[in-house]
């Protein structure tokens, strides 16, 4: 057991747990250490020149700092100093050592990019859940939704991202990049994610979120004719799927006062209800992680962090339902 500093003490003596405080504790206890260091092993640096490497493990806690706060390099390395609860989660005595600096951050972090790690993390994740019983199979929740990216062309390169792209939803204009997602119907879980630039239709990416077990598929009114795809009907199996996507709100308004209209509405409330279940996964993502602003060019490393982010808000919703007490070991 580690001994105790007098803030510790201090620190324990509060009346009240802030909400970041009670996180770290969840996330901390919640996340399969041994195995994401595991994972990094093979791709970390062998300290042969120059100084010796950090541990894996704390660099991995200073850079989910970084992503569930949306912190700079340098923001998280500051954080970490003015913050009791990011000290006690990296688990740093102050008597003993430093926090990393902000360029090593970076150099761990283009480590985890380049290696397609976040996807690791996200897949072995959701292998957890499903052998736990926690994700259930036969039926998928397809929606997308609209990432800003800055629009100015006050930077060094004098331009703007050159793969992101402008849309038009409603009757404003947005310029940035798309999520696609596949959250699963019974539990609501993510387990598919594509990203695109925003001027994608959210049609064109559908079928890359359709599990091979899947009997059913809810999707709002911009995937109606996905069952008229050519890589649907020329998929066997996901030609014989059973596609529930919500009519347009002109046909309600199109029909008649009397027993089929009130059928029709109960018929599409039904499966409102079933697709608001990914609207919590673009919540946890969105707000509760602040992801709703690219952080980076390009989409790829916006991609890894979207893995990064998805693989967090399925282990925080396992949390919540308290699921994660029944994790394996």
């Amino acid at each position: 057991m580690k001994q105790q500093t007098f803030s510790d003490i201090e620190y324990s003596n509060r009346r009240k747990k802030t909400k970041r405080d009670e996180f770290l504790e969840i996330m901390n206890e919640i996340i399969p250490w041994e195995e994401w260091v595991a994972l990094i092993k093979p791709y970390y640096f062998d300290g042969r020149r120059g100084r010796p490497p950090l541990g894996i493990e704390k660099m991995l806690r200073m850079y989910l700092l970084q992503i569930w706060f949306t912190l700079s390099d340098e923001g998280v390395e500051d954080a970490i100093y003015d913050s009791y609860a990011m000290r006690k989660f990296m688990g740093i005595d102050f008597m003993q050592e430093q926090v990393p600096d902000a360029t090593t951050l970076l150099h761990f972090r283009r480590l985890i990019e380049e290696s397609g790690l976040g996807k690791a993390f996200f897949d072995a994740i959701n292998r957890c859940l499903t052998e736990c019983g926690h994700m259930m199979k036969g039926g998928t929740i397809i929606d997308a939704t609209l990432i800003s990216a800055p629009s100015s062309t006050k930077n060094a390169s004098g331009s703007r991202d050159p793969e992101m792209k402008q849309t038009k939803k409603g009757n404003e204009w947005h310029f940035g990049m798309k999520c696609h997602t596949g959250v699963d119907a019974g539990t609501g879980y993510i387990h598919s994610i594509e990203a695109t630039a925003a001027n994608v239709h959210d049609i064109t990416e559908a079928a890359k979120l359709i599990r091979p077990d899947d009997e059913v598929v809810y999707g709002d009114a911009g995937y109606l004719g996905l069952d008229r795809r050519p890589e649907i009907i020329e998929d066997p199996h996901k030609s014989q799927i059973d596609y529930r996507i919500a009519q347009r709100p002109g046909k309600k308004r199109s029909m008649a006062k009397g027993p089929a209209r009130d059928w029709y509405c109960r018929i599409e409330y039904q499966k409102a209800s079933v697709r608001a279940k990914v609207e919590h996964a673009f919540h946890i993502i969105k707000n509760t992680f602040g992801f709703n602003k690219v952080c980076y060019r390009g989409i790829a490393k916006n991609l890894n962090r979207l893995y990064m982010l998805a693989t967090s808000a399925n282990l925080l919703m396992c949390a919540r339902s308290g699921g994660w007490r029944s994790r394996p070991a």
